[in-house]
């Protein structure tokens, strides 16, 4: 069939295929940029954090009498936990990765110099690599010697005067790309620091959208305050059980204090994203229903022309039209006014990404979600008008006599 009527009609009809035309752009830009917030956000919520999720139990402990030597019942109590039949080990850390508390410190290579990046400090008794399960890949582990108590005013003014720091992997080569960070001398404060290990990997306890969520590190500082987090490593099936003898034990060797937030790490975790998986399901609907709206605006017009070029299908049908032309003649009609939707859409996407960018410092839109949107439009353009197109496919001819 000649497309000379299917161009007349577009032209007659202007304002109706130009609102379909933005419709169609709305929904591709729209639904392009949604596809990649919601892929990004289930990478990160995907993100390992470095540390064996699946076999450690915490619990939060804050002592009531503040002047107390905390050292010493920090000592009490992680001997009482390891004594808990399961225990593999047990650990006292001022922090844990996606459990929100950060701190984080300047990475400098000179004294008062110029900050390189930011990470996150951690510190710990001398078990927490073990108990967190951290893979060091270079270098060694802190020695006894090297443990300093921390301020008991939380200031950490202690880190000025630490020998060592453990170090990611990430961090490790943003700081020294292509070198061996071992022996290397950072300042993450005042005083030098020599980086004597590199662990695999480990998250910050805030995540953003930066690639800086893997810049970690790790000081010999003994946590002296009186609010502390014990961490306990066991197998799985063994947390739960693990947790409510936790509790008995730590209240029975002092009831002078207060246990809070006891869970596993797989819940930290849960509770840390539970926000973002509450944000992928309302984008996710608000999406889906931008689709269906688009879909029945392309069907409702189809359906519309249908209706009232009856008589015009019937008289093509009498002059030797078959059902296959009439029914490729809607579907091409519509995969052009779809198709100049997609293209502007193209160009919307982009531009609502940089838009994004600006204001929400949000990642740039990968390349492969354009065309995978517009193919999806596309295919919802075509399953729209399908159902229109076979209806007109079966005018008969007798139509072109009558009226």
């Amino acid at each position: 069939m000649s497309h000379s009527p299917l161009i007349a009609s577009l032209a007659r009809h202007k304002l109706t295929v130009g609102l379909l035309v933005m419709q169609v752009a709305l929904t591709c830009a729209i639904v392009c940029n949604v596809a990649s917030i919601i892929g990004h956000r289930l990478t990160q919520m995907r993100a390992p954090s470095g540390i064996a999720e699946n076999e450690l139990t915490l619990i939060e402990s804050t002592s009531v009498d503040e002047s107390a030597n905390q050292l010493a019942r920090h000592d009490t109590d992680l001997a009482a936990l390891r004594g808990i039949p399961g225990v593999q080990s047990a650990s006292a850390v001022d922090s844990l990765p996606l459990s929100g508390n950060n701190w984080s410190n300047g990475i400098s290579f000179e004294p008062n110099g110029p900050s390189m990046t930011s990470a996150t400090a951690y510190s710990g008794t001398p078990e927490e690599l073990r108990t967190l399960g951290l893979r060091l890949v270079a270098g060694r582990q802190f020695l006894p010697e090297e443990y300093i108590s921390l301020d008991a005013t939380h200031d950490w003014s202690g880190i000025n005067h630490v020998p060592s720091t453990i170090v990611s992997r990430a961090l490790a080569e943003k700081l020294f790309p292509g070198k061996n960070p071992l022996g290397k001398v950072i300042y993450p404060s005042d005083g030098p620091v020599r980086i004597v290990g590199v662990v695999e990997q480990m998250l910050r306890p805030t995540l953003d959208e930066s690639e800086s969520s893997g810049y970690v590190t790790l000081f010999p500082m003994l946590p002296d305050t009186a609010s502390i987090t014990y961490v306990m490593r066991s197998a799985p099936q063994d947390r739960e059980r693990i947790l409510q003898q936790a509790m008995r034990v730590l209240t029975s060797l002092d009831s002078n204090r207060v246990l809070r937030n006891p869970k596993t790490f797989t819940s930290l975790r849960d509770d840390y994203f539970r926000r973002d998986r509450t944000m992928i399901t309302l984008l996710l609907s608000a999406s889906f229903a931008l689709l269906l709206v688009t879909a029945a605006g392309i069907a409702g017009l189809a359906s519309f022309w249908v209706q009232q070029r009856r008589r015009s299908i019937g008289i093509r049908r009498a002059v030797g039209a078959t059902r296959q032309d009439i029914l490729r003649y809607f579907q091409t009609e519509n995969f052009v006014i779809v198709g100049a939707g997609v293209l502007l859409g193209v160009v919307l996407a982009y531009g609502l990404n940089m838009l994004l960018m600006e204001r929400y410092a949000l990642e740039r839109l990968p390349w492969f979600y354009v065309p995978a949107g517009a193919l999806v439009l596309c295919l919802i353009g075509q399953a729209a008008v399908l159902g229109p197109a076979l209806r007109a496919s079966t005018v008969p001819p007798v139509v072109a006599t009558r009226g």
